[in-house]
C-alpha cells in the first residue's frame, strides 16, 4: 500500500468532537476502508475524516488500514457522520468521520508515534523560522516514557499559564485541554514538562494548539476512573 508524504498540516478542531483535535493533512494518507481505497484527510487520537467512494450510514462498523514508516496501522471504527459530496452516474464520493473503537495490535502506539513526529517537526520548523536558526527535525518524546513510571504515577496534571506569566499546576481527572495551557499524564518527567511550558510561552496560537494536541496523546495513555 502506497503512503503519501504528510509533512505539512494545519490544526483543526472538529465540530462533532470538540474534546479532540485532529490534524488536517495538506497531503492525504492513502488508506483502505473495508478493503476499498480511501484517503485520510484529517487524523486524530480518537478518529479520522476520510474521503472514499460509496455510501455508508452512522453507527456502522468498518475497518481502516494505512501505513506509517513501513508499519501497518489498523483500527476497527464506527461511523460518526457521513455525507455524499459528489455523484457521477452510479458512483458516489463520500466524506465520512469515524471514531476509533479498537486498535489492532500495536496500532495505537504507532498512531501516537506518527502524530508526535508530525507535530514535533512542525514545532521545530516554527521555532527555526522564528529564530532564524535551523533546527534538526525532532520527535516529541512526551509520551515516550518507561512503563514502570506509568505504573507508579497515576492520574493527570493540568498546567495553566496565568496572565502574569507564571504557571498554575494542579492534579485533575478532567482529560480536556484548557484554552490557557495543557493537560498531560502525571507520569511525565518534570524536565519534559518544563520544556513544554517554555515552548508554550513562546509559541503562537497555532503552536499552542499543537502542544495541546501532543498533550492529548499523553492523556490518552491514562486509564481514568
Amino acid at each position: 500500500m502506497q503512503q503519501y508524504a504528510c509533512l505539512r498540516f494545519e490544526l483543526m478542531l472538529s465540530n462533532d468532537r470538540r474534546v479532540f483535535q485532529r490534524l488536517r493533512l495538506t497531503r492525504p494518507i492513502l488508506a483502505s476502508l473495508d478493503k476499498q481505497n480511501a484517503l485520510i484527510l484529517d487524523l486524530g487520537v480518537a478518529g479520522a475524516f476520510i474521503e472514499h467512494y460509496g455510501v455508508t450510514t452512522p453507527n456502522t462498523r468498518c475497518r481502516l488500514q494505512f501505513r506509517w514508516q513501513t508499519e501497518n496501522i489498523e483500527f476497527i471504527c464506527e461511523v460518526a457522520r457521513t455525507g455524499v459530496v459528489r455523484r457521477s452516474g452510479q458512483n458516489a464520493l463520500s466524506h465520512t468521520g469515524v471514531r476509533f473503537v479498537e486498535a489492532i495490535g500495536p496500532s495505537q502506539e504507532r498512531l501516537h508515534d506518527l502524530m508526535a513526529t508530525f507535530v514535533g517537526k512542525l514545532l521545530a520548523a516554527q521555532k527555526a523560522n522564528a529564530s532564524g536558526v535551523h533546527e534538526e527535525e525532532g520527535h516529541l518524546t512526551l509520551v515516550d516514557v518507561g512503563g514502570a513510571r506509568r505504573v507508579r504515577v497515576r492520574g493527570l496534571v493540568r498546567y495553566r499559564l496565568r496572565p502574569n506569566g507564571t504557571w498554575l499546576r494542579a492534579a485533575t481527572d478532567d482529560p480536556t485541554q484548557p484554552a490557557d495551557g495543557f493537560t498531560v499524564a502525571a507520569y511525565e518527567y518534570e524536565s519534559d514538562l518544563e520544556a513544554l511550558c517554555l515552548a508554550y510561552e513562546v509559541a503562537d496560537e497555532e503552536g499552542r494548539n499543537m502542544i495541546r494536541l501532543v498533550s492529548e496523546l499523553s492523556v490518552s495513555t491514562v486509564n481514568l476512573p
